[in-house]
């Protein structure tokens, strides 16, 4: 395959995240056609994250072998001139914010499972998220006016709407997990691979739903009913109620599903049945800052990172754009007619080619109406 250019330069934008740095630096260090060709630029508000990543970065970079330079810098227009792809990882507030939106609902009674995408935690996330990527896209607009700015920050639907509705800047995809690990959960449920399994999937992100979930022309949905019919714990989560009420499965976890609908979090008796992890996110967070303490130690005592790749979206995004190579993710983007019967300015989440020619997203028709109205 050919490089279609001497440096591919991305710039992480909230680089201190543990997750998502790690992941998507481990998967593009370890695409042999990229070698020798990366610029990694890491760019935080938090010296001392900012540290981290640099070390950490350095510490893959030198593992695999890659090659890549590694910029470091806390003048963001510096970490984004001349930049293909920009990496938007940032989680504004940091945990402080975070128990905040936890913390002040639940003195009046309301329950929140993970609270970053709708519902009072979501709008507090969403209000002090949108002015700093709004910010950062009127940045790419004078820095680097032809790169794709990946989002991972959430809310992720209402970031890229507010990007191309207060700005000029469009090449903004959004990109999430939940798609894809929700393909691998209904493929082993009915016993099968991923790769074995036609879907399409379309949504809202994280209220997406499995259009079609089929082999060899053969809906399973009939196989996947049978399970849960069989299955007295899997009749507890609630994405298995969602699919029994709405006949298609939902791409969130029932820990994030059972805040977006109004039937379960409210009553005692559904928390119980539905066994509903109340401040879920706050356990997460804490497990992320011990996760946090332990690389740190590593890095300290100078060990060898486990790393491996992860198939991290982000990456595979700018391998195929680079290589050529062919292949479909899922992506949030201005709907623009491809979800027919949802509205044409609202992000919404459709798979996506990705390949010489660019990113792709298609059109999937209409949702069925119970899934439009919900």
């Amino acid at each position: 395959m050919e490089h279609f250019r001497a440096v591919t330069k991305v710039a992480f934008i909230g680089a201190g995240s543990i997750e998502f740095t790690r992941n998507v630096v481990t998967d593009l260090c370890g695409y042999p056609e990229l070698a020798g060709q990366l610029q990694l630029s890491l760019y935080d508000i938090s010296a001392e994250r900012l540290d981290f990543a640099r070390r950490l970065v350095n510490r893959i970079v030198a593992q695999t072998g890659a090659g890549a330079v590694v910029t470091v810098t806390g003048d963001r227009a510096e970490a984004l001139a001349g930049a293909q792809y920009v990496i938007n990882e940032v989680q504004v507030g940091g945990y402080a914010a975070t128990r905040h939106d936890f913390d002040i609902p639940a003195r009046y009674g309301l329950r929140q499972t993970i609270g970053d995408t709708l519902g009072i935690g979501g709008i507090f996330r969403g209000l002090r998220t949108i002015p700093v990527v709004v910010a950062l896209a009127r940045d790419m607009l004078r820095c680097c006016p032809d790169a794709y700015l990946l989002n991972y920050a959430n809310p992720m639907a209402m970031l890229p709407w507010a990007v191309y509705e207060g700005t000029e800047f469009s090449r903004v995809y959004g990109l999430c997990h939940s798609v894809r690990d929700t393909h691998a959960f209904l493929a082993g449920l009915v016993g099968r691979k991923p790769g074995e399994i036609s879907f399409t999937t379309a949504g809202f992100n994280h209220q997406a739903f499995v259009l079609r979930f089929e082999h060899q022309g053969r809906s399973l949905y009939p196989d996947l009913a049978r399970v849960i019919d069989a299955d007295p714990q899997l009749r507890r989560r609630v994405r298995v109620e969602l699919f029994r009420r709405f006949g298609y499965f939902p791409t969130e976890s029932s820990e994030h599903s059972a805040e977006y609908v109004p039937w379960f979090m409210r009553h005692d008796s559904q928390v119980s049945q539905f066994q509903i992890f109340v401040g879920d996110y706050l356990a997460r967070s804490q497990e992320n800052l011990r996760e946090l303490d332990d690389l740190t130690g590593q890095l300290d005592a100078g060990q060898a990172l486990a790393i491996e790749p992860s198939d991290e979206l982000a990456s595979q995004f700018i391998y195929s754009l680079e290589t050529g190579a062919e292949q479909e993710i899922y992506v949030n983007i201005r709907n623009d007619g491809r979800i027919a019967n949802l509205p044409a300015n609202a992000c919404v989440e459709v798979p996506c080619d990705l390949g010489a020619s660019g990113p792709r997203p298609r059109a999937v028709g209409e949702l069925p109406v119970q899934l439009a109205a919900l």
